[in-house]
C-alpha cells in the first residue's frame, strides 16, 4: 500500500521525533496537538533538534527545510482525514488511546493504517476500539528517544493485523533507515520487557541501601560495559513515564517484577521525573 501522508497524534518528544523522522524520510506529515500553545512549543522543538542535525552535520540546510515544509500542525483530529498511515504518540493510557482510535477510525480513510507508539499496552486492546472491519490495520510500532537518532523500531502485530498491514510497515521503517524487531502482543513487548524489571531492580537496590546512586550506575556501567547506569537511564526516560509503563505491565501479567518499588511512585508524586523537569535521582539544574 502506497502512503503518502502520515499523521501523528501528539507533538510532544517523541511525538515531535516520529514526525520529523517521517518528514526527513520523504513524507506529508500532519501532527496534532491539543492547544495552539503545545502545538507550538512542540513544533520548536521539532525545528531544534533539526537545526542541531545541520549543525553537526548529519543534514543539510536545504533537506532540513525541505522536512520543514512538509509538516502540517493541527488542532484538530478531524484534519487527519486524508492520511495514510497516522501514528499516535499520546500517553501511556489505555483509555485515552482507545479514545484516540476509535475517533481516527471515524475520520480517516478505510484504506488508512492506524499504529500506536505505546511502548507497552496491548495492541489487541487498542484496535479493539475500531469498527471489526478496521482492526486488521491496527499495529505497534515503537519508536525509540530520540527517534531522529535511535535506529529501532519494534513493530508488534496483534492476532488480527493483517499480513499486508505488516508488511507495510516494515518496509516503511526499514526505508526510514531503521532496524526492525518484531514482537508479539505481549506486555513490554521485547525491550521493556526486559528493561522495566531491571530499572525497577536498581531502584530496589538504592532504597534498600545497597549502594549508592552514584555507585549503583557506575557499577553497571563500568561492570557491563553500558553506557550509562540504570538511574541515569531512568532520569533520562522520565521516572513518571516509566511509572506508567511498570503500572500497565503489572496490571495486566499480575508479575511482582514489574511492581513499582514505593521510592519511585513517591518521587513522581512530588514531581522528580528526571532530566525534562531538572531534577530526578540527579539534578540537571533549573528548566
Amino acid at each position: 500500500m502506497a502512503i503518502r501522508t502520515v499523521g501523528v497524534v501528539g507533538c510532544g518528544l517523541m511525538g515531535a521525533g516520529i514526525a520529523e523522522t517521517m518528514a526527513r524520510g520523504q513524507y506529508n506529515v500532519i501532527v496534532r496537538e491539543i492547544n495552539a500553545e503545545v502545538l507550538q512549543r512542540g513544533l520548536e522543538r521539532l525545528q531544534q533538534s533539526m537545526a542541531t542535525a545541520v549543525a553537526r552535520e548529519k543534514m543539510s540546510q536545504w533537506d532540513a527545510d525541505a522536512a520543514w515544509a512538509r509538516i502540517r500542525g493541527i488542532t484538530d483530529l478531524e484534519d487527519m482525514a486524508e492520511c495514510d498511515l497516522v501514528i499516535e504518540a499520546a500517553v501511556e493510557n489505555l483509555d485515552l488511546k482507545r479514545e484516540v482510535f476509535a475517533a481516527l477510525d471515524r475520520i480517516t480513510p478505510a484504506h488508512a493504517i492506524l499504529a500506536s507508539n505505546t511502548s507497552s499496552l496491548s495492541i489487541a486492546a487498542i484496535a479493539a476500539a475500531t469498527r471489526p472491519e478496521r482492526r486488521d490495520k491496527v499495529i505497534g510500532m515503537h519508536f525509540f528517544n530520540p527517534v531522529p537518532v535511535m535506529k529501532l523500531v519494534e513493530i508488534i502485530r496483534s492476532v488480527v493485523t493483517s499480513d499486508e498491514t505488516f508488511a507495510t510497515i516494515r518496509d516503511l521503517s526499514v526505508g526510514l533507515g531503521k532496524e526492525v524487531v518484531v514482537a508479539k502482543d505481549y506486555p513490554g513487548f521485547i525491550v521493556n520487557l526486559l528493561l522495566i524489571p531491571y530499572l525497577l531492580d536498581a531502584v530496589r537496590a538504592l532504597e534498600l541501601g545497597i549502594a549508592s546512586q552514584e555507585d549503583i550506575d557506575k557499577g553497571i556501567q563500568l561492570g557491563l560495559n553500558h553506557p550509562m547506569g540504570p538511574l541515569t537511564l531512568l532520569d533520562f526516560v522520565g521516572l513518571d513515564t516509566t511509572l506508567f509503563i511498570a503500572d500497565a505491565m503489572f496490571a495486566e501479567t499480575g508479575d511482582a517484577r514489574y511492581a513499582a518499588p514505593p521510592l519511585l511512585r513517591r518521587m513522581v508524586s512530588v514531581g522528580l521525573n528526571g532530566r525534562k523537569v531538572g531534577r530526578g535521582f540527579y539534578e540537571y539544574g533549573k528548566k
